[in-house]
């Protein structure tokens, strides 16, 4: 019996040692992914970041903190910030930030996120309090660059970096909304007044210069026509021309083979109409009597 006792004793204190030593083991040991750092402090002194990886600790001795190295963003709700010209607006935006050193981010903050929340919050009412409000309204982007500025120039000592700033809501006042609604209004109003006196404008510029062209284009054609009219004016007089010249050129050609016996019997032609005229005076050109010379032969005149 005394030997079964003590068997039975000794394998409950080999299964108690091989129990603590997998609780030692599985503290011991820890698997570091590669987007995190165990912060370790050994026996409440800090000794720096370890991972990613395996890493090796002393139970009860060293103590360690995970630490995301991942990009985070965090939401800030609804906060009531006055601007410079003393308007109450509602603003709410969201931020970035990364952890850079993770040991600083352990070790000069109590609670980060709790902290930064808070920063945020009377950072954006200070940013706020210095702009009026249309430029709250219509420059965010300036807004969000002095947010992120101011952000980061704080977290910079506990070891984070503010990545970006982006505002998402600006709830004005409702009579400021009412306000700023009739402004729109009057402001489509006035564009549609604008777009349509533009467009008449245009309108008429087209039809003058349209008008313009068509007198142009008669003026252009009237031109053509009378240079057209003139040039066949001139070709046609220059074809008379020399028509009259080859007509005259044909009549010299047949005066020179006329003699004067032919122009004598002429004369007699001419005689004998005006003797067949009921008229009792006759007229006969000194010429007469020499062209029947010519045509008798001065002999038979004489005779």
């Amino acid at each position: 019996m005394d030997l079964l006792g003590v068997g039975s004793g000794a394998v409950c204190f080999v299964g108690a040692i091989l129990v603590l030593g997998f609780i030692f083991l599985a503290n011991a040991i820890r698997i570091v992914p590669e987007y995190q750092r165990l912060v370790v402090f050994r026996l409440g002194r800090s000794v720096g970041a370890k991972g990613p990886g395996i890493v090796l600790l002393i139970p009860v001795i060293d103590r360690a903190v995970k630490v995301d190295l991942r990009e985070q963003v965090r939401e800030i709700p609804h906060q009531t910030a006055i601007t410079k010209d003393n308007a109450g607006i509602s603003v709410d935006f969201i931020w970035y930030y990364k952890v850079l050193d993770p040991t600083e981010s352990v070790l000069q903050v109590g609670n980060f996120e709790v902290a930064a929340q808070g920063m945020a919050t009377t950072t954006l009412r200070a940013v706020i309090g210095g702009i009026p409000l249309d430029d709250v309204l219509s420059e965010r982007e300036h807004i969000n660059t002095m947010l992120r500025t101011r952000l980061d120039e704080v977290t910079e000592r506990w070891g984070v970096k503010v990545t970006n700033v982006e505002i998402r809501e600006i709830i004005p006042p409702r009579e400021i909304q009412e306000a700023m609604n009739r402004q729109m209004s009057a402001e489509r109003i006035r564009r549609a007044v604008v777009t349509e006196s533009t467009g008449t404008r245009e309108a008429a510029i087209n039809v003058a210069q349209g008008e313009k062209q068509a007198a142009i284009l008669r003026a252009e054609g009237s031109k053509q026509s009378a240079i057209l009219e003139a040039e066949g004016q001139q070709q046609a007089q220059e074809l008379k021309a020399q028509g009259f010249a080859k007509a005259l050129e044909h009549i010299f050609a047949a005066a020179k083979s006329v003699d004067q016996k032919t122009m004598t019997l002429q004369y007699f032609d001419t005689l004998k109409s005006l003797g067949m005229s009921p008229s009792t005076k006759y007229i006969f050109p000194m010429e007469f009597t020499s062209l029947l010379d010519n045509f008798l032969g001065k002999d038979g005149g004489k005779k």
